[in-house]
C-alpha cells in the first residue's frame, strides 16, 4: 500500500467519524426539542412514547436542569432545556469540523 491510498483512508474514515457526530448530536437535540414540545403542550405522561422521549431528555438535560428559575413550569423547562439543545448543536458541531479532514 502506497502513502496516498493510506492518506485517502485516513480521510475517508475522518469524514464518516465527523458525519457521525454531527448525526448524534442532531439525534440528541431532536430528543430534547420534542421533550420541549411534549411538556409545553402538556403531552400525556402515562404514554409510553410520551414517558421514554421526556425521559431521555431529562436526562440529557440534567446539568441544565434548573440554570433558570421562572415562575412558570412550562417556560422554564423551555428556556433551561432549550439552552441544553444549543449547547449540545454547537458542541456536536465544533467536535465534527475539528475530526472533519
Amino acid at each position: 500500500m502506497n502513502a496516498t491510498a493510506g492518506r485517502s483512508r485516513g480521510v475517508v474514515a475522518r469524514t464518516y467519524a465527523a458525519r457521525a457526530i454531527a448525526i448524534v448530536a442532531g439525534i440528541i437535540v431532536a430528543l430534547i426539542v420534542l421533550g420541549i414540545l411534549l411538556a409545553v403542550l402538556e403531552a400525556n405522561p402515562d404514554n409510553v412514547i410520551v414517558s421514554f422521549i421526556t425521559d431521555v431528555a431529562r436526562t440529557l438535560v440534567g446539568p441544565f436542569e434548573n440554570l433558570f428559575t421562572l415562575k412558570e413550569a412550562k417556560a422554564e423547562t423551555a428556556v433551561n432545556w432549550g439552552i441544553a439543545a444549543l449547547v449540545y448543536l454547537l458542541i456536536g458541531q465544533v467536535v465534527a469540523r475539528v475530526v472533519a479532514p
